[in-house]
């Protein structure tokens, strides 16, 4: 298989419905919230293209570009964008959807790296 069919195939969603119990004071989705969701959806990705054990390095440059309000759903998408000899870059997108319209927008993009570890937690080079 090649690698953009490798690529292809370990896209991953992750769709959840945001409900008041995941919404700060303003109604909308807790920050940390997100960044679990796509700490989540980057580690099943990453595992779905190398098959690996792995670990969470970085979470870089996350943008929150809009609120996501409590009544709405959240659509999480992880897709490899770069593989390096021990890592793994992830790029995780949530949409929001209204519920009651076809409406769909970015709210929230960010870069994750994962790294292929050993059973003593050091880095292995990814199976390609």
């Amino acid at each position: 298989m090649d690698l953009e069919e490798r690529i292809n195939r370990s896209e991953s969603h992750i769709v959840r419905t945001i409900f008041p119990n995941t919404t700060n004071h303003r109604n909308t989705l807790f920050g940390g919230t997100a960044l679990s969701w796509m700490d989540e959806i980057a580690f099943i990705t990453a595992t779905r293209f190398c098959r690996q054990p792995l670990v969470t390095v970085s979470i870089d440059k996350t943008d929150f570009k809009k609120p996501i309000p409590s009544r709405t759903i959240a659509d999480i998408i992880g897709r490899v964008v770069k593989v390096g000899r021990t890592s793994l870059q992830v790029k995780v997108d949530i949409y929001i959807e209204q519920m009651d319209s076809d409406h769909r927008e970015l709210a929230i993009e960010g870069l994750i790296t994962m790294v292929a570890v050993d059973d003593d937690m050091k880095p292995v080079p990814i199976k390609q």
